[in-house]
């Protein structure tokens, strides 16, 4: 069994032939394609290239890994669906937003900023071509019938669906749109292609949804829409996108980000993967996103552009507790692997996330990075690739892996943290072998509906991630200038609006008549203008049975690997 514990910021051993060929390839003229796979709900303990004990086959994934560099310290910059995707994109943690916890809803505003550079619009200035297929559950703005625009408390029968979807990924660099405007099990249930809705839409109440086979909230069904074609419909407009685009512009570098509907909830495996994987729905699910990426790959090897095309593959956190791990822990299956946690908290379960990287003519095969990584990554690392300077203002929490991939040092990374970021908006931070959590139970609002965490001093959990990867051992009360220094160095991030190399900038302001509670046990650290946004006393305890046993909902429920 593998074990893929912690970065211990080992050098890999450098390859010099392969170092001067990626630094031709990224001055030459020729530009790689990049192709960003995201699954949804995907643990690490899923991908057997990972794991060597999961029961779920993922022959699609291993042959990426075989073939490209699988990172094994790789982190998405939240344990929730919304806030990865904004860091993906735009190379900054969503916290710095106005939206400091949870995620949008189907109806939701824009959450990135009409000003506000994205890996797209940034390859799309370099001469990209851009295409969003998937998921995406950033906001967007639908108009209502009395001229204003809707949000996630309004009525659906009032959606002027005569009207184009304004600040959705056309808006945010991508040239064409096909996708799902949040989660699956969000309405308004139906495909997005370039700000309109596809096919004729009706508004239904729950029991006509359910008449219908929609697993979800009730509202808006596109007539004929099932869940269970959303994943083939997904794939076969990427393979069809790419295809036309090759076939057209045959000279025109391209980026597809396809954000999957995949394992997440509703977990509704096509017909063809249904019981395929033997385990539960989840390994089915698993199976079949293992299958999207594969149809990816064959369309770049019959176009005979797999070669400069850079593929990268991961999750947007961990597995979500819908997918009913106990049955599958009877059967053997972890999908957190050896770690602690699941979706939506600040434990290693809920963002240590798989992160593959194929890139035939940039990198050599079969290699392995311990670096330590974050989603935030992407943006620099694109901007490397084709030797773009980003403004101060852009990417503010992104640092280039390119040298990881040419098997070099990264310096900027060497005294790098990490911060992590749970559904109930809690605070943790990595830097080395030490991880702080803010709370007493990883950021989980899942034990009890009517519980929170608590936040304060006395609840906060040090763990040295080289020696207890599994978070077991709270060091906090042994190593209480280990905990004030990781205070600072998150407090500071917090302050500069960056965590990267840079002059400072402002984190956007707080929603109105809502206090940022959860940076409390940073107050002696902040600066005044974010101290003013905590308020003046600490969050209301109100999970008394987290005080008593320190678990999360996580721990209740969910087994590891010993």
């Amino acid at each position: 069994m593998k074990n893929w514990p912690v970065s211990k910021m080992t050098s890999l051993k450098k390859i010099s032939f392969l170092a001067s060929f990626v630094c031709s390839l990224v001055s030459a003229a020729e530009k790689p394609n990049i192709i960003y796979l995201l699954a949804d709900d995907m643990g690490v303990g899923d991908v057997k290239a990972y794991n060597a004990d999961s029961k779920i086959p993922t022959p699609a994934l291993d042959n990426l890994a075989a073939n490209g560099m699988m990172f094994t310290d790789a982190h998405t910059n939240s344990s929730v669906c919304t806030p990865t995707r904004y860091g993906i994109l735009t190379g900054r943690y969503s916290w710095r937003t106005t939206k400091k916890s949870g995620v949008t809803q189907g109806l939701s505003p824009h959450l990135i900023d009409s000003n506000r550079e994205t890996v797209a619009s940034l390859l799309k200035k370099e001469g990209y071509a851009t295409a969003c297929i998937g998921k995406w559950h950033l906001g967007m703005d639908w108009s209502l019938k009395d001229g204003s625009i809707a949000d996630s408390k309004s009525d659906q029968s009032q959606i002027d669906l005569s009207k184009e979807i304004q600040n959705g990924p056309n808006k945010n660099g991508f040239d064409y749109y096909f996708g799902m405007a949040a989660s699956a099990n969000h309405s308004p249930h139906c495909f997005i292609e370039d700000g309109y809705t596809v096919g004729k839409l009706q508004v239904l109440d729950d029991k006509q949804r359910k008449a219908v086979g929609i697993d979800g909230k009730p509202g808006l069904v596109a007539k004929g829409f099932k869940q269970s074609e959303i994943l083939p419909r997904f794939t076969e407009k990427t393979c069809e996108w790419v295809r036309s685009q090759v076939n057209q512009k045959p000279d025109q570098p391209f980026f597809v980000y396809m954000p999957l509907n995949s394992p997440h909830s509703p977990i509704v495996p096509s017909a063809k993967f249904l019981g395929k994987s033997g385990l539960s729905s989840h390994g089915d699910f698993c199976m079949e996103t293992d299958w999207a990426l594969g149809e990816v790959v064959k369309i770049l090897k019959a176009l005979g552009i797999e070669d400069n095309t850079m593929i990268i593959f991961t999750a947007d956190n961990g597995t979500s507790p819908m997918a009913k791990f106990e049955p599958m822990q009877e059967q053997g299956h972890f999908p957190s692997y050896i770690y602690r946690g699941l979706k939506g908290e600040t434990y290693e379960g809920g963002h240590r996330v798989p992160f593959i990287v194929k890139w035939p003519k940039g990198l050599a095969p079969a290699k392995t990075s311990d670096q330590l990584i974050c989603t935030t990554d992407l943006m620099a690392t694109v901007a490397e690739i084709n030797g773009i300077a980003l403004a101060n203002n852009v990417g503010e929490d992104s640092i280039s892996f390119l040298p990881a991939l040419r098997e070099q040092a990264i310096p900027e990374l060497a005294n790098r943290a990490i911060v992590h970021h749970s559904d109930a908006g809690v605070f943790a931070i990595r830097q080395g072998k030490w991880k702080l959590l803010l709370d007493n139970i990883g950021g989980s609002r899942r034990s009890n509906p009517k519980d929170k965490p608590v936040i304060d001093d006395a609840e906060i959990q040090l763990f040295d991630m080289v020696n207890d990867p599994q978070e077991s051992t709270n060091l906090s009360q042994k190593n209480p200038e280990i905990v004030e220094g990781l205070k600072k160095q998150l407090a500071d991030y917090i302050n500069k609006g960056r965590s990267n190399v840079g002059t400072p900038v402002s984190n956007d302001s707080m929603e109105t008549k809502k206090t940022w509670a959860q940076l409390w046990p940073l107050k002696d650290y902040l600066n005044e203008a974010t101290l003013a946004q905590v308020g003046n006393k600490p969050p209301k305890k109100i999970q008394q049975l987290a005080k008593k046993d320190k678990k999360s909902a996580s721990d209740k429920k969910v087994k590891r690997i010993k």
